[in-house]
């Protein structure tokens, strides 16, 4: 196989096996199975095998399917996202801080609208951290405040004024129908209507998120699944001390 031309690995090198899962509105039974093994096919997997099926509600049926694709990856055409800072120590962070704000960098934290999912943005701020990582109250240099769940977002806009944050966060878990997409692009309208250039630095988070988007959402960066508190504390350093794009919100009111 050509130098950085590959294909799924199952059971050995080059095999081609994926293992997939999706729900079908029918009742289960072998119908239902002739019906996954049916899309399985037309979406390129051949042969394919039903290894779990599982009736969910009334009419609804859960697959899990395995079998072989011969479609190639070709490593030269994936884009992604490049990081375009270093990832610093909580010590670098501090020193950064210190050095270039000489005050503390205030951060708010919240879920909007109906989102009481606060396992993303505790993560990410509480002491404990995540993935061996304290989160951003650990650092001395940042004041940080936790908003919590099912905050509106006038209420955040509010608070972001009276704190005069440098930073919000905001994690969005919730993403049936592009809930998440939505309720990011309400955020990013009502700071920039009651801000305007002077807003705080828009940070987004969440498992659906396509790091991409921030653009098109109107904020300044989004985290995607697996994003640790030292990546977004890097950003914040990044993006506020050693490289601002603006003057930090008490600069601006001060």
């Amino acid at each position: 196989m050509p130098e950085g031309i590959v294909r799924p690995y199952g059971d050995t090198t080059g095999d081609g096996m994926v293992q997939t899962s999706f729900t079908l509105p029918v009742p289960p039974g072998p119908k239902a199975d002739g019906a996954a093994l049916q899309l399985a096919h037309k979406m390129g997997i051949e042969p394919a095998m039903v290894v779990h099926s599982h009736g969910i509600g009334t009419g609804y049926t859960f697959f899990v399917v395995y079998g072989s694709v011969r479609h190639l990856v070709d490593l030269d055409a994936v884009q992604v996202e490049e990081r375009a800072y270093p990832l610093l120590s909580p010590a670098e962070v501090n020193a950064a801080i210190r050095e270039g704000l000489h005050r503390t960098l205030v951060v708010l934290g919240a879920c909007i609208g109906t989102d009481a999912h606060t396992v993303g943005i505790d993560a990410i701020l509480n002491l404990k951290g995540f993935a061996g990582e304290k989160g951003l109250e650990y650092y001395r240099e940042m004041s940080v405040t936790n908003l919590g769940a099912q905050v509106t977002v006038p209420e955040l806009v509010a608070c972001a004024r009276d704190a005069r944050a440098d930073a919000v966060l905001v994690s969005q878990v919730v993403t049936q129908k592009d809930a998440h997409l939505r309720n990011t692009r309400e955020l990013a309208a009502a700071f920039r209507e009651a801000m305007g250039e002077g807003r705080p630095l828009l940070v987004v988070g969440g498992p659906r998120f396509d790091p991409a988007m921030a653009a098109d959402l109107g904020v300044d960066t989004v985290f995607g699944r697996g994003t640790t508190p030292g990546e977004v504390a890097s950003y914040l350093v990044h993006s506020l001390v050693t490289a601002p794009t603006r003057r930090t919100r008490r600069e601006d009111t001060a």
